[in-house]
């Protein structure tokens, strides 16, 4: 048994350092969608990467947040790294968050999260997607659970994530 598996590695092996193929091991992760799918409202160099921890919003997109401040937009890849820009003073107009399922920006004020499904979160243990009908919050609620909350109360729970240390 043990000589048919060292053949079969050792066959692989070869053969693939052989050929000109190279085999990518998609580990595509529950947040990211395709490139053309991503609605990103930064401009510049950085427009693909969260303001504030400079993660890839392409990567981190069904958790995306955007708004705007004295002419600038931002995007974030998750609610709290728009916490934690609010947590610095700043004044951000038209808070807009991903729906989930058209993947759309929706404002946040219209949106129904789902706080703490068994769906992996971005920048928190804590998961936060949003819906933008309620009927879709609660299909996603009744397969991978947590509780359905508007964006004030979603908000709140993005800011117990700076509870143990200082902004």
């Amino acid at each position: 048994m043990i000589k048919i598996v060292v053949t079969i590695v050792s066959l692989f092996l070869v053969l693939g350092c052989n050929s000109n193929k190279t085999f990518a091991i998609s580990h595509k992760q529950f947040q990211t969608v395709d490139k053309k799918d991503a609605v990103l409202v930064q401009s510049g160099s950085q427009k693909n990467y969260c303001i504030k921890c400079g993660m890839d919003l392409v990567k981190f997109y069904k958790t995306s947040h955007a708004s705007e401040s004295e002419g600038t937009k931002y995007q974030y890849c998750s609610l709290h790294c728009l916490e934690e820009h609010l947590g610095e003073g700043v004044t951000l107009k038209n808070p807009k968050v991903v729906d989930l399922l058209s993947l759309k920006l929706i404002p946040v004020g219209e949106a129904y999260y789902v706080v703490g499904s068994k769906k992996r979160g971005t920048m928190s243990r804590i998961s936060k997607y949003a819906f933008k009908t309620i009927d879709d919050a609660k299909h996603f609620q009744d397969q991978y659970g947590g509780d359905i909350m508007d964006f004030s109360s979603a908000r709140k729970k993005a800011q117990e994530d700076f509870k143990y240390y200082k902004r």
